[in-house]
C-alpha cells in the first residue's frame, strides 16, 4: 500500500491532477464559508440550529456541504446542475434533436453539455428567488422550531438586498459548473461527483459526533459497525460483473486472417453506481422547493409545508422511506434504459462479425441483451435502495433526530471513491505501474 502511495507521486502528470483536484475541492471548502452579504447573522443561526435536525433544511444543506445553512455563495450547492442534467436525459428520450446530438460523439455532447448550463442557470435563478422570499421576510416559521419566532435573513426588507443576493447565489451555482468542468479536464476522476462527494463527505463526521451527543452509545457502536458493513458490502456489488461472451467470425484479407477471438461484455450488477440515489434525491428536493415558495404558517399553504417536512424529506418517517427506495429503484432501470441500449448493442456486434454463442444475431441477440439487463438490474437496484434506507430503520428504532441520511451519504462517498480509485488504477496500469485495486 506504501508503495503504492509513493507510485502516486512518482508520476507527474498523475502527482499534477491529483493535487489540482484537491486544490479546487479546497476552493470549494473554502466558499462554503463565505456568506452572502447583507444577511442577518440571528436568523442564520436559527437555520443552522434547524439543519442540525432534520426536514427541508436538513436535506438541502447536505448536498450543499453545509453551504445552506450558513447562506453562503454555495448554499445552492450543485443540486440545480444535478437536476438539470436528469431533465436533459429524459428529453433526450423525447426530443428527436437531443437524440441525434447524442448519437454525434463530442461535437454533440458539447451541446447537449452548454445546453445543461442553460437550463441550470434557469433553476438556480428560480430557486434562489425562491429561497430569498421565503426567507427574506421570515416565512420560513414553519422551517424552524414551531415555538420559535421566525426572523427574516433581510432586516431591512426584501429589496434592494434581494437583487444582490440571487444573483450572489447563482453566481455561485455557476461558480460550482466551472470547478466541477475543471476538475473534470485537469484533475482525477468526474468533477460533479467529486464536489457532490466533498459536500457528503463533510457532513459525516458531525452526524456521528451528533449520535454520542444524545448519550447513544450502544447505537453509535452500531450505526459504525453498520456504516463498515455498508462499505464492505458497497465494494464488492460494485466490483460484481456479469460478462456475456461474444466470438467473432474468422475473416481472410489477402493472405491474412483476421478474427475469430472470443472476448465478452462487462455488465455490471450495479451499473448505474450512485447515480438513482442522486437523481431520487434531487427530485425530492422539487417538494421542498415549492414548500419554500407557498409555504406560509397557516392554512393551506402552512399544510403543504407540514406534509413536505412530515412525509417527504423526513427520514424517519416510514412514507419518506418507502417513497425514496421505490425512486431509486425506478431511477436505476431508467438509468441503465439510457446507458445501454441492446438494439444498438446487437447493431455493433454484428456489424463487427460477432455474435453470441446460442443466439441469432439480431432481433433474437436484442431480446437476449435486454433480458439481461433487465433480470441484472433488479438485483443491483433493490442493493442500493436498502444499503440507502436501512441506517434510516435503525436510527428510527433508536429514536435518533440529528443524524439524517447516513445511506445516501455512504452510498455516494464509496461509489464515487471506487469511480475515482479505477481512475487512478488506469494511469498507474498505463504507465506499468501497480495500482491499488486487484
Amino acid at each position: 500500500m506504501l508503495a503504492n502511495l509513493k507510485n502516486l507521486f512518482k508520476v507527474a502528470d498523475l502527482r499534477n491532477k491529483i493535487l489540482f483536484t484537491i486544490a479546487m475541492v479546497v476552493v470549494y471548502r473554502f466558499g462554503i464559508a463565505i456568506r452572502v452579504p447583507g444577511v442577518d447573522p440571528l436568523a442564520i443561526d436559527q437555520i443552522q440550529d434547524q439543519a442540525e435536525q432534520q426536514g427541508a433544511i436538513g436535506f438541502l444543506n447536505l448536498f450543499s456541504g453545509g453551504g445552506f445553512e450558513s447562506f453562503s455563495i454555495f448554499a445552492l450547492g450543485i443540486m440545480p446542475y444535478i437536476t438539470s442534467s436528469i431533465i436533459m436525459q429524459i428529453l433526450g428520450v423525447v426530443i428527436p434533436r437531443l437524440e441525434q446530438l447524442q448519437q454525434e460523439g463530442a461535437v454533440g455532447q458539447r451541446k447537449i453539455t452548454q445546453y445543461t448550463r442553460y437550463v441550470t442557470i434557469a433553476l438556480a435563478t428560480l430557486q434562489a428567488t425562491g429561497l430569498v422570499f421565503v426567507f427574506g421576510n421570515g416565512r420560513a416559521s414553519s422551517y424552524l422550531s414551531q415555538n420559535a419566532p421566525s426572523v427574516p435573513i433581510l432586516p431591512d426588507g426584501l429589496f434592494p438586498r434581494a437583487y444582490l443576493i440571487i444573483p450572489t447565489l447563482v453566481a455561485g451555482t455557476a461558480v460550482l459548473m466551472w470547478l466541477g468542468e475543471l476538475i473534470s479536464q485537469r484533475g482525477i476522476g468526474n468533477g460533479m461527483s467529486m464536489v457532490i462527494f466533498a459536500s457528503v463527505v463533510s457532513g459525516m463526521p458531525y452526524g456521528f459526533y451528533s449520535i454520542i451527543l444524545q448519550n447513544k452509545w450502544i447505537w453509535f457502536v452500531l450505526v459504525v459497525l453498520l456504516t463498515l458493513g455498508i462499505i464492505v458490502a458497497v465494494v464488492y456489488v460494485e466490483l460484481g460483473q456479469r460478462r456475456i461472451p461474444v466470438q467473432f467470425a474468422k475473416r481472410v484479407v489477402g493472405r491474412r486472417m483476421y478474427g475469430g477471438q472470443n472476448t465478452y461484455i462487462p455488465l455490471k450488477v450495479n451499473q448505474s453506481g450512485v447515480i438513482p440515489v442522486i437523481f431520487a434525491s434531487s427530485i425530492l428536493l422539487i417538494p421542498v422547493i415549492i414548500s419554500n415558495i407557498v409555504g406560509s404558517d397557516s392554512g393551506w399553504r402552512g399544510s403543504i409545508v407540514d406534509f413536505v417536512n412530515d412525509y417527504i424529506v423526513d427520514p424517519q418517517n416510514l412514507v419518506y422511506i418507502t417513497i425514496f427506495a421505490l425512486m431509486i429503484i425506478a431511477f436505476a432501470y431508467f438509468y441503465n434504459s439510457i446507458a445501454f441500449d441492446p438494439v444498438r448493442q446487437a447493431d455493433q456486434i454484428r456489424r463487427q462479425g460477432g455474435f453470441i454463442p446460442g443466439v441469432r444475431p439480431g432481433p433474437q441477440t436484442e431480446r437476449y441483451l435486454a433480458r439481461v439487463v433487465n433480470r441484472i438490474t433488479l438485483p443491483g437496484a433493490v442493493f442500493i435502495a436498502i444499503i440507502a434506507i436501512l441506517p434510516y430503520l435503525l436510527l428510527w428504532a433508536a429514536d435518533v433526530s440529528t443524524f439524517g441520511f447516513a445511506g445516501t451519504s455512504i452510498l455516494i462517498s464509496v461509489g464515487v471513491a471506487l469511480e475515482l480509485m479505477r481512475q487512478i488504477d488506469s494511469q498507474l496500469t498505463l504507465r506499468n505501474y501497480e495500482g491499488f485495486l486487484k
